[in-house]
């Protein structure tokens, strides 16, 4: 299994994760922009990093939304999955993680920050738990204490859920919950 592929330094400091911010472009989706004749912008959502984000809730840990890009598909899947800390159009995501943590009443190392391209270095850095997807850019891959073994938009939400989870002890509450 793969999560006992997990180095000790990652699940140590997954262990501490009281937040767990994503990116959306290229992390939540595939990273591709669909526009419609009309303009309209769809995306693509998978149902396994839903079911993630809702687990972590479940089990106290709060997720967050964050996006340098404002778009209303985002917004209808946060109230879907009822995440109330969503943050689009944000230009200087470590400001905005900054204020969130203070806002909680959090830590930086209670904080994980999960994401795929440049302007999620800074926010990366700041976090406890710095997670970069699959197919991550390389200089982000170098940043991340961790990397997913799948590619945003295609379970790696869900993995790091799992990972986080199984840090915390609360995977076996969950596999019991669901038999």
């Amino acid at each position: 299994m793969y999560l006992a592929d997990i180095p000790a330094d990652v699940l140590a400091r997954a262990a501490k994760i009281r937040l767990v911010v994503f990116d959306v472009d290229g992390t939540l989706t595939d990273g591709r922009l669909w526009y419609a004749e009309d303009g309209h912008e769809t995306k693509v959502f998978h149902v396994h990093d839903g079911l993630g984000l809702k687990l972590l809730m479940a089990n106290g840990v709060q997720v967050a939304i964050m996006s340098a890009r404002i778009s209303h598909p985002v917004a209808l899947r946060a109230e879907e999955l009822d995440i109330a800390h969503v943050y689009q159009g944000q230009g200087d995501k470590r400001a905005c993680l900054q204020q969130l943590l203070e806002a909680l009443a959090l830590t930086p190392e209670q904080a994980a920050f999960v994401g795929d391209d440049l302007p999620d270095l800074p926010p990366m850095r700041l976090a406890g738990l710095a997670v970069a997807v699959a197919n991550a850019h390389p200089w982000v891959v170098e940043a991340a204490h961790w990397r997913t073994r799948q590619s945003g938009g295609m379970g790696a939400a869900r993995e790091v859920a799992d990972m986080i989870l199984h840090a915390q002890n609360k995977t076996a509450a969950e596999r019991g919950r669901w038999q």
